[in-house]
């Protein structure tokens, strides 16, 4: 039976305001990142020179350059990463293709979930106290690496399992009547088939963990040490947390304005790479599937 015409255009109209919506929405978040852009290089480009990208404070760190930030933002992102990926992946697939629905399995997943909305802070203050007090790893990499890879747990465990929810089950089920294993499968047909979406939920987690002040402050940062670290047992700058030492407890902080506006615009180039290189890898996961 076909419909009346004004009931169609009512349908039509309530598709257009939706779409008019969520253009406008995408449209904003855009306008937004770009206005953050556009307001630090404004008040940072001045800051952003050879000297500021490759020496060490000096002068009360109104002067120099921020490479141990540098260098100590990469450690201990990458620390994180390989930290929470395995874990993340492992959790998500036993939860996912191993575990028995059940109540243990509900509140297991609801634990991950609720990890998801604790503050950073709190997450720096567990870790100040099992990793640096109790383990006496003291304010290292390694105690620092650890807090924000259990931080970023919440984010790899979901993304992982999405992913591996969007395996096709045909294809678990053409590899079990094949004769393989349950384990054959998951490794050699489930796991690359879902490594795509595995990897995103990698990217939002060192996204994450770079960007991260709180649980650093209390575990790897410091507020000056002019050396790159040599070992895990160090403890390093890094570039949020040198953000915070120089707008509140700067000795010049209207004077060294520009080298924090310049120190925001690295560290969001720094996370801008890192996603990008890692999402250029996934496209190219995607093309050989």
């Amino acid at each position: 039976m076909k419909r009346p015409l004004h009931i169609n255009r009512a349908r039509r109209l309530r598709q257009g305001i939706i779409f008019w919506v969520f253009r406008s929405a995408a449209l904003l978040n855009g306008a937004a990142l770009l206005l953050v852009v556009y307001f630090l290089v404004s008040r940072g480009w001045r800051a952003l020179t050879w000297t500021f990208l490759t020496q060490a404070p000096s002068n009360s760190m109104t002067e120099g350059g921020i490479l141990p930030c540098i260098v100590g933002t990469l450690c201990l992102s990458a620390g994180a990463l390989l930290v929470a990926l395995p874990i993340g992946v492992a959790s998500a697939v036993y939860l996912h293709e191993y575990a028995t629905a059940g109540r243990l399995i509900r509140l297991i997943r609801l634990g991950v979930n609720n990890l998801a909305g604790v503050p950073s802070v709190v997450f720096g203050l567990f870790g100040l106290a099992f990793f640096v007090v109790y383990l006496k790893m003291g304010v290292s990499i390694l105690a620092g690496a650890l807090t924000l890879g259990a931080m970023s747990l919440p984010v790899v465990i979901g993304a992982a399992e999405e992913a591996l929810r969007a395996v096709p089950e045909t294809y678990r089920e053409a590899s079990l009547g094949l004769g393989a294993t349950k384990w054959q499968t998951t490794y050699r047909v489930v796991l690359p088939a879902a490594l795509p979406g595995i990897l995103t939920g990698g990217i939002l987690a060192l996204s994450r963990a770079a960007g991260e002040t709180a649980p650093i402050m209390f575990t790897a940062a410091v507020f000056f040490t002019p050396t790159l670290p040599h070992s895990i047992f160090d403890e390093v700058m890094a570039l949020p947390y040198h953000i915070y030492v120089l707008a509140t407890a700067g000795t010049k902080i209207e004077a060294t304005r520009h080298l924090q506006y310049g120190t925001a615009l690295v560290l969001i180039a720094l996370v801008l790479g890192l996603n990008l290189a890692a999402i250029l890898y996934r496209a190219r996961l995607e093309k050989k599937r």
